[in-house]
Formats: C-alpha cells, sequence, structure tokens
C-alpha cells in the first residue's frame, strides 16, 4: 500500500471484488465513511485510493470494506517492546503506534511485552513502527529476530546478573534500616546516625532506583504517567524531605527520617518485579516451548548426496532424512522407512505415533528409533508448528473487551492518584499541622497505587490458559473466541470424522449394467480429488486398480461430486445428485444397508445409474465419553449428519445423544445450528469437514479437527490438533477456568486499590508496608494465573 504523507493519502488493496460493479458498491460504502474526503476504487488493480484526515478514518474504511463483504489485505507485525512497567506504559506505546500512518489497529500485551500491530499490506515499515515506540519512550525490536542475529543473549545474561547484584545490594544496604524499624516497633528506642542513614539510603534510592526516574521522565516527556513516577515521586519525597530535616536539625533529627521508607519501598518492589518477570515467563511458557521444537538445520537429500543446511533453505518437494531421535523440520510425507513419533508438544498426545510410507509427519515431532525419507510439503511459516505457535501468540496478544475497559481506567488512574498525594498532604497538614506525618500519608497513597495489577489482571490469565490449552491439543484462535465460548449449553457434532473415525471401508459395491471392477475403477478415478472420508474410502478400496485421473472435477457440499473419467461424466452422492432412475432392486439393497447402519452412495454414469455403494464408519473409541462428559456439565448435546436417517440414529443411540438431525445438507446444518440459537441456546459446532464449514461459522463457538479439511479449520475459533472427541469438552473446560481467573485477578485488583488507597489517604499505612502491599499485589495476580499453566483440563489426553 502506497502512502503520501503530505495528503494522507493511502491506496488500500481489496480483495474479492470481480467487476466494475464491486468497485463502485465498494465507493459508496466509503463514501459514507467520516474523516474520508475522497474514495476511488479500481477493481482491475484491487485498490481504494483514499485520502483520510485521521488514522481513525483509515481503520474505519477497512472495517466498512470487510462489511460489505470483501476484504483489506492486511499484514501484522510483533515488537518486543522493553522498558515498559505497568499497563500505564502500555497504552503509552499503543497510542505511539496508533500515531504511525496507516497502522489500523495496535495491541500491547503487558504479560509478554509484545506489541502487536496490524496495517494493510506494505502500508507502513518496521522501521518506522520501531521509531514510533523509541519516541514514546522505550526500545523495541522484530519480536521474531533470532537470538544470534540480535547478539542479546550475552547481553541478557549480563543484564540478569548486574540486577542480581543490584538486588543483593539494595538487601544489604536497606537491611539495618530495616532492622531499626523493627526495633523500634518493638520498644527498643536505638536510632543510627543520620550521617549513617544518608549513606545506606542514597546508592539506594539513585543508583539502585535510577530506574525509576528514567522511566518516569519518559512518561513526563510523553505528557503521561505510570508507576515509576508514582514510585520516584513517593521516594523522592521521603527521602527528601529527610535530608532536609538533617540539613536543618542535624544529629536532633535522628529517629524523625523517613530513609528507610524510600529504602525499603524501592526494595520491595524491585525484588517484587523480578519476581513477577520470572513467573511471567513461566506463564508464557507455552509459546516459547513450541519454538523450541524447531530445529535450525536440517539434512536434505540433494543430488543423490546428503546435505546439511539451514532450515530457511530447505524448499517444498525436498527430501528431508531424519534420524532417530531428530525433530523433524518441516511437514512432510514419509517416502522411505517408518518409524514412531512424539507429538505430544504439539496435539497433546501423550503416547507416541506410528507412522509409515504415504503418513504425514508435522513439523516438531520428535522420532523415535526408525530413520526416515520425508518429502517436504509445508516450511517455513506454512508448516504446522508455525502455524500453532502464530495461532497461540495471535491469540495471547488480544485483548478482552473487559481489557479495554481496565486499558482505559489505567490511562487516568496516575493522575488521579498524584491528585489523591497532593489532596491527602494537604488536608493532613491542615488537620495535624505536622507536614511530616502528612507527607508519609502522601507517600502512601503514591506508593500503594498500583496499576500494574490492573493491567496484569487479564492478559497473564489468557496467556496461561491459552498456553495451558495449546499444551493439551487446543488452539484458541483470539481473545473472542474465550469470551463466546462463556455460557454454551448446547454442543453440536458432525457425525463423519468427528464423532466417527471418519474412515470408513467400502464393503459393498453393487453395479448395473456394467462390470463391478470397472464400476469401482470409475467410481474411484472420479473421487481422487475428493477430501471427503467417503471418498477417501473408495479410492482406498481401489487399491491395485489402475487409476484415471479425472477432469472438471466439482464437489456440491452435502450432495456429492462429479468429474469426467476417460470422456464419461459421473456423479457420485445423494440419488437426487446423481439423476437417473434407481432399480428397484437398488432400491431394496439401499434401504436394508441403511437399516444395518451403513452409508449408502448411489453412482451414476453418463446421467444413468450405475451402481450404488454401501460404506461403513466406526464410532470413535472416546466419542461415547466424551458425549457423557459434556452432559454431566449440563450441557445438551446434539448430532447432524448428512447421512441417512437410520444410519445418523443407530449411531446416535450408541453415544447416547439428545437428540439426531439426519440428511443435513450443508444449509440445513446453517438452519439446525441457526434454529437453536433462536430458541436462546448457546451453540458450539464441532465439526471436520468442508461441508461443516459454514455451520462452524454460525455457532456461537466453532470447534475444527486439526485432522480435517482447510476451510473447516479456517471457520472455527477453536482447532482441536487430535481427532478426538473428548477435546472438545477440555476446550470448554479450558475457557471456563480462564475466565474465572481473570474474574479474580480483576476483583483482587478492583479491591485492592479500592480498599487500600482511601486506609493510605487516612494515615493508616506507613510507606514500607505500602510498598509491599504494591509489589505483592502485581506478584498475586501473576500467580494466580500462573496455576492454569500447570493445569490439565479434564478430559485431555
Amino acid at each position: 500500500m502506497a502512502f503520501d504523507q503530505t495528503e494522507n493519502r493511502f491506496d488500500l488493496p481489496v480483495t474479492g471484488m470481480t467487476c466494475a460493479a464491486c468497485a463502485r458498491r465498494v465507493e459508496r460504502a466509503l463514501a459514507g465513511v467520516p474523516g474520508v474526503t475522497s474514495a476511488t476504487v479500481n477493481a482491475a488493480t484491487e485498490t481504494a485510493s483514499l485520502i483520510v484526515e485521521t488514522p481513525e478514518a483509515l481503520a474505519e474504511a477497512a472495517r466498512r470494506i470487510r462489511a460489505e463483504g470483501y476484504g483489506v489485505r492486511v499484514a501484522a507485525t510483533d515488537l518486543a517492546v522493553e522498558g515498559m512497567t505497568c499497563a500505564a506504559c502500555a497504552g503509552r506505546v499503543e497510542r505511539g503506534l496508533m500515531a504511525v500512518p496507516g497502522v489500523l489497529s495496535a495491541s500491547v500485551n503487558p504479560a509478554t511485552d509484545v506489541a502487536t500491530v496490524r496495517f494493510p499490506d506494505g502500508a507502513v515499515g518496521e522501521r518506522a513502527l520501531i521509531a514510533a515506540v523509541e519516541a514514546a519512550g522505550y526500545r523495541a525490536r522484530a519480536a521474531g529476530q533470532a537470538a544470534e542475529e540480535r547478539g542479546d543473549d550475552a547481553v541478557a545474561a549480563v543484564a540478569a546478573r548486574a540486577e542480581r547484584i543490584e538486588m543483593i545490594l539494595a538487601v544489604v544496604l536497606t537491611l539495618p534500616m530495616v532492622v531499626q524499624m523493627a526495633l523500634m516497633t518493638a520498644g527498643v528506642h536505638w536510632h543510627m546516625a543520620p550521617a549513617m542513614e544518608i549513606l545506606l539510603a542514597t546508592p539506594v534510592q539513585f543508583l539502585i532506583g535510577r530506574r525509576f526516574y528514567a522511566g518516569a521522565w519518559r512518561a513526563l516527556r510523553a505528557r503521561s504517567g505510570n508507576m515509576d513516577l508514582l514510585v520516584a515521586l513517593g521516594t523522592s519525597a521521603a527521602y527528601g524531605y529527610s535530608l532536609w530535616l538533617v540539613w536543618t536539625l542535624g544529629d536532633a533529627s535522628a529517629g524523625k527520617l523517613y530513609f528507610e521508607a524510600s529504602a525499603v519501598i524501592i526494595t520491595l518492589i524491585m525484588l517484587g518485579k523480578a519476581l513477577e518477570a520470572r513467573a511471567k515467563r513461566s506463564a508464557g511458557a507455552a509459546l516459547a516451548a513450541l519454538s523450541a521444537l524447531r530445529p535450525e538445520r536440517a539434512t536434505v537429500l540433494r543430488g543423490g548426496e546428503e546435505r546439511d543446511v539451514a532450515l530457511d533453505s530447505v524448499a517444498v518437494g525436498d527430501i528431508v532424512i531424519l534420524r532417530p531421535g531428530e525433530r523433524a523440520p518441516v511437514d512432510g510425507e514419509i517416502v522411505k522407512g517408518a518409524s514412531e513419533f512424539d507429538e505430544s508438544l504439539i496435539t497433546g498426545e501423550s503416547r507416541l505415533v506410528a507412522r509409515g510410507v504415504g503418513e504425514a509427519v508435522a513439523a516438531g515431532a520428535l522420532n523415535g528409533a526408525g530413520l526416515v525419507r520425508l518429502r517436504a510439503e509445508h516450511v517455513g511459516r506454512d508448516d504446522t508448528l508455525a502455524r500453532i505457535a502464530r495461532m497461540v501468540a495471535d491469540a495471547q496478544s488480544g485483548k478482552a473487551p473487559i481489557q479495554r475497559l481496565v486499558d482505559r481506567i489505567s490511562a487516568v488512574f496516575v493522575p488521579v492518584v498524584v491528585a489523591l498525594a497532593a489532596l491527602t498532604f494537604g488536608g493532613w497538614t491542615v488537620a495535624t499541622g505536622d507536614p511530616g506525618f502528612a507527607l508519609i500519608a502522601a507517600v502512601s497513597v503514591l506508593v500503594i497505587a498500583c496499576p500494574c495489577a490492573l493491567g496484569l489482571a487479564t492478559p497473564t490469565a489468557l496467556v496461561a490458559g491459552i498456553g495451558a490449552g495449546a499444551r493439551s491439543g487446543v488452539l484458541i484462535r483470539d481473545v473472542e473466541t474465550l469470551e463466546r465460548a462463556q455460557g454454551i449449553d448446547t454442543v453440536v457434532f458432525d457425525k463423519t470424522g468427528t464423532l466417527t473415525e471418519g474412515a470408513p471401508r467400502l464393503v459393498a459395491l453393487e453395479a448395473v449394467g456394467m462390470d463391478r471392477d470397472a464400476l469401482l475403477a470409475l467410481a474411484a478415478s472420479a473421487q481422487k480429488g475428493s477430501e471427503h472420508p467417503l471418498g477417501k474410502a473408495m479410492v482406498k478400496a481401489a487399491e491395485g486398480v489402475a487409476l484415471t485421473e479425472p477432469e472438471d472435477f466439482r464437489a456440491t457440499p452435502g450432495e456429492g461430486v462429479e468429474a469426467t473419467v476417460e470422456g464419461r461424466a459421473v456423479r457420485i452422492g445423494r440419488i437426487g445428485f446423481v439423476g437417473g432412475l434407481a432399480p428397484e432392486a437398488l432400491d431394496v439393497a439401499a434401504a436394508a444397508h441403511e437399516d444395518a447402519g451403513r452409508s449408502a452412495v448411489w453412482i451414476s454414469v453418463d446421467g444413468a445409474v450405475a451402481g450404488l455403494a454401501a460404506l461403513e464408519d466406526t464410532p470413535r473409541a472416546d466419542a461415547a465419553e466424551a458425549v457423557a462428559r459434556l452432559k454431566a456439565r449440563g450441557l445438551s448435546v446434539i448430532m447432524l449428519s448428512g447421512d441417512n436417517r437410520a444410519t445418523a440414529e443407530r449411531v446416535g443411540a450408541a453415544l447416547g445423544v439428545d437428540a439426531v438431525i439426519a440428511e443435513a445438507r450443508p444449509e440445513d446444518k446453517i438452519a439446525a445450528v441457526a434454529a437453536l440459537k433462536a430458541e436462546g441456546r448457546k451453540v458450539a459446532m464441532v465439526g471436520d469437514g468442508v461441508n461443516d464449514a459454514p455451520a462452524l461459522a454460525a455457532a456461537d463457538l466453532g470447534l475444527a479437527m486439526g485432522t480435517g479439511a482447510d476451510a473447516a479449520r479456517a471457520a472455527a475459533g477453536v482447532t482441536l490438533m487430535r481427532p478426538s472427541p473428548m477435546l472438545a469438552p477440555a476446550a470448554l473446560s479450558i475457557a471456563t477456568a480462564t475466565a474465572r481467573v481473570v474474574r479474580q485477578n480483576l476483583v483482587w485488583a478492583f479491591l485492592y486499590n479500592v480498599t487500600l488507597l482511601p486506609v493510605a489517604a487516612l494515615g493508616l499505612l506507613n510507606p514500607a508496608a505500602a510498598g509491599a502491599a504494591m509489589a505483592l499485589s502485581s506478584l498475586s495476580v501473576v500467580l494466580n494465573a500462573l496455576r492454569l499453566s500447570r493445569w490439565r483440563p479434564e478430559g485431555a489426553r
């Protein structure tokens, strides 16, 4: 996308337009966008040229285009932001990024210190975004940049060591003043010489506490406030007042000083931040574990020779050699050899999975004892591991609606607290005539206030909960999906491939007017392009039969497939779809197969019914248990199937579902979901096929089997990485647990501030205790969220 800063002119890349009428429709939509002064749409170049007055107008223009049924090619960049200390910092970074021309949205997660920025493809350069973060007073780099390229592993180690040394120094310098304070509390009136207190407190205040001054200065330059500003103001007031007393009273000031207050505050907050950072790293361990699965190099076969190459140079079609104990560097199909693979960190399946020639292996899977060769099918950003990591990262970087409210509160929190501290100082000075007591009360107000707890309450829970789901084989696409999972009372399952194995076998093929083997060859050839389990079963049944590549292949969801094979028109599916009149004998046979719980599929050749195929599928081993678990949670379970009623009801009865809807086409599945929602139900749909995609999108919550069709995964908010119905109750359990922790964290953070701020203003809390409470508040919400990362949901295997 091109951008002319002198005129605020943008060229938005629009997808989905096919004619001039589409362009006119988009133009009319853009004409009504406030702040868009000119809009010209060109269907040939697929661009919308806009002149806008504000960045918000550009974002609204993109939203209007999508509302009209078209798309805007949107790119996203993740930036690792350094130097943030609280939610107010995150808000300032967001505002700085949103001010960059072309940015559609910016979301900063204080739990992961990552900013996710979205903009029309080609609109914004990474350098401009980094510059915007730096202008806000922080440091930034590309989040995906390799550690060895940044060269900061050693730097990070040195920084961590320096922080540990500073922490030890702060404790050593503060401890004598804490002992003095403890003795006074015990009734022992012993005071250090004021000069000694100055000697101990000054390094803590200005050397170890310099980070708070630096953060406060950045906030003031950006005309906003943050936690650093509150700490710097509070500790400087206590230190400065004590220094003034020493200057004016000399040794007589002993026992009246508050050096220990400023030193204890800084030490406790630093200790709390260190523990908080460690807990945050643990909460985000799921994404780190996924990233660690990818090997940096691969062994490929080129020119008949084995070559060790960088992973970036592996291309689709390369033959990758995988030795025992190595992780698969790419998604691929085994072309030679067999082995067992550990896919636990990808699918959550703890048992080894056997794979042989023709079977797929996902990137990151750990090879067992076998030597295999893979043909690379998906590499780099397109492989399974990258897609999982991207989904987890996107979900963790999103914001729940409640978090947006918290962000607005945090934006005004610091100014309100500073004003309250000023009122506290003035009120107590007038009421008591003792500026020392008034100052201590005001310092307590400044220190006790903690926007950090509010800012961390939601994102830490989301990071831990979504990470726990990923480890168990449940991928949650975004925060909105997590919200929609609340209150689900009805779960609708597709039958084939979801509750059943999805690997039916051909048990009978009856031909009319032609040889059975010839009919099987025609039908299997026509099905070569099909993703449907029944089509795959026909192809598998024809192993050893010479098949022909189909021409003009077309699948009609819910009806069947058609193709031209060796010049003959072949149709396979429902009787109404294939056309022609069915012989009475085949009608009788079809009814008998359906009564036995099999799927009867009709075949026509050149418009005439040529035969009937009967296929049988078996329920998954854990399907009945999954249904029972959902019903135990008080949910209604319904099975949807495009199969005949007799077959569907037979399977439904065996599994114990509450209701069965049979012979459902894709539009019927959407109608069934819509009817349930019209009754006031909150509906989750679980499916795996192309024909399930519309219903998955229409449901309140869509759950797609990861082994199913791409269209199903694209339409669903949750991907189940194993073909196990048990992951459906696990997904709902994860969502419920995460929402519960979010509520707990928010209640604690709000109660902490609402309760303790008045206590501090009333002079009932000393600054040291306020500092400890402030550090504890942030740490408590992170530790509470961390419980999720250690939790394995019931039902996940």
